[in-house]
Parts: structure tokens; sequence; C-alpha cells
């Protein structure tokens, strides 16, 4: 596999993949059948971030109970390359705070700007790309259908 191949995917195209009745569930599930499970990648901060979102009260239409999403979660190992968090993502961290206003739950997305960095991926598949607009040039955002 190459680096140019590899997409990262953003929290809410998982959490849209899994809902159904979300509005944005057909352009997700097609995105992720776009190109080969191989090229796609995620960390083990988005899968927190999946547990996290469909868990809590007010952001899934209605809160999903841990042993649910578990499964889920374990389907999205198997089905995509994690990258790992370690030195270097903190390395590339500290250096995306020092040169790109940050704060708050923006450090969360920074982190997976550091991670996709540390380990060459280029590509952000997302539909937020806002918040993620201010490391356009450092990575690519691509946008969901």
């Amino acid at each position: 596999m190459t680096a140019d191949r590899r997409v990262f995917i953003d929290t809410n195209i998982l959490v849209y993949a899994t809902l159904r009745n979300a509005p944005a569930h057909a352009a997700a599930m097609a995105a992720l059948g776009a190109n080969g499970a191989d090229c796609y990648v995620v960390s083990r901060q988005i899968l927190r971030e999946f547990l996290a979102t469909m868990s809590r009260p007010g952001v899934a239409p209605t809160p999903q109970p841990m042993v649910d999403l578990v499964p889920i979660v374990e389907h999205y190992q198997r089905r995509f390359t994690i990258l790992e968090d370690g030195p270097l993502v903190t390395a590339r961290l500290h250096e995306l705070l020092r040169s790109h206003p940050t704060a708050g739950k923006q450090v969360h997305d920074a982190n997976i700007v550091a991670t996709m960095l540390a380990h060459g991926v280029g590509r952000l598949l997302t539909a937020n790309r806002a918040d993620f607009a201010r490391f356009e040039g450092l990575i690519a955002l691509l946008p969901l259908a």
C-alpha cells in the first residue's frame, strides 16, 4: 500500500455510516465503498470518539449502549488499518499547536492531523471540513459527496 492511496477517516464518517437514518448515511457508505478497504486508516482516537459520540445523549438520535457499540468498533478495527499514537505523533502535535491557532476541542482535530503527518497520510475524509480548514496545505480534505 502506498501512502498516496491512504485516506484517514474522521469520526463523523463512521457515525454517519453506522446511523442508517442519518442524512449523510448514503454518502458515508458510498465514500467508504469507493476504494479498497486497505486504503482506509483510522486511529484509536477516532474509535474512542465514535464510542463517545454514539453513546452521548443528544448527539445520536438514541444513545447506544456500549454493549452494542463495542462490536461495531471491533468491526472497524478489522476493516481499517489503525495508526498508532506515539512520541512522533506527540511531537507533530506540538509543532502544529505552535504554528496553527488551536484551542479547546480543536486540539483533538490537531491530533488527527498530527497522526496523519507522522504516518505519511495526506488525505482526510470528513464531513466537518471547517474543523480542518486551518490545516489545508498540510493535508488534503476530501469532501463527503
